[in-house]
């Protein structure tokens, strides 16, 4: 597929998304039907990763990664989005009680880490020449600033911000949603595709990266700046 058609389908395919979204933002559920879909609609990821990485492994040209990528990120789409957008537009109906964290400190700590979020955004857009989900693919290593301290520096940032939204609503069902279910898929679906396609993209220099920056926080490894061109 050339590049004028990747980008009319990628168009489509977020039209498509941002519809799905707008219309569970109207529709009033069950409160066990938003448990449902919380829960249940996380658990859809792990299908659409490891159907990813079945069909990236067989064909990782250029062309096929991009396209592979781009329908891998559209499922997480549902599959993250449909929970993050019900969890927290219900979190007050939500079950096992409120958290006692005054909302001036959740307030604040959603700023804090929403301006993270931001930062990142702005390192991948600048050095990687990317944007989040498949909107951009990054057509360069993003390895300085932010990226030299860790390889995922947005998902750190997101997942503080999850975990600010959790507070900021005294929600303990999605601070625990959050750690326990949306945490750990995440991180299946950057471990078990998102590595393995930056390595068929970036070769050499990607698993030369891999190798000197810790995966999530700085510690462990010893980071430098990188001097890859």
């Amino acid at each position: 597929m050339k590049n004028g058609g990747r980008f009319a389908l990628k168009i489509v395919l977020l039209l498509l998304i941002i519809l799905t979204w707008r219309y569970l933002l109207h529709v009033a559920f069950s409160r066990a039907a938003n448990v449902y879909l919380i829960v249940g609609g996380v658990l859809m990821a792990y299908p659409v990763v490891g159907i990813g990485r079945w069909w990236l492994d067989r064909h990782h040209s250029e062309n096929q990664t991009h396209l592979i990528t781009t329908f891998v990120h559209f499922g997480l789409g549902f599959a993250f989005g449909i929970p993050l957008i019900k969890g927290f537009t219900v979190a007050g109906d939500l079950p096992w009680g409120q958290l006692p964290v005054p909302f001036v400190v959740g307030k604040g700590l959603v700023w804090i880490s929403g301006v993270a979020c931001f930062l990142t955004v702005a390192n991948l857009a600048i050095k990687g020449f990317g944007a989040p989900f498949f909107i951009k693919l990054s057509s360069r290593l993003a390895s300085d600033w932010l990226y030299a301290r860790s390889r995922n520096p947005m998902v750190v940032a997101t997942l503080m911000l999850f975990i600010s939204l959790s507070l900021a609503q005294q929600s303990l069902f999605m601070l625990l949603w959050t750690l326990f279910l949306f945490t750990p898929t995440l991180l299946f679906f950057i471990k078990w595709y998102e590595e393995q396609e930056l390595a068929y993209r970036f070769g050499a220099s990607y698993l030369a990266y891999k190798a000197r920056t810790p995966f999530l926080f700085p510690i462990g490894k010893r980071t430098r700046r990188s001097k890859l061109k």
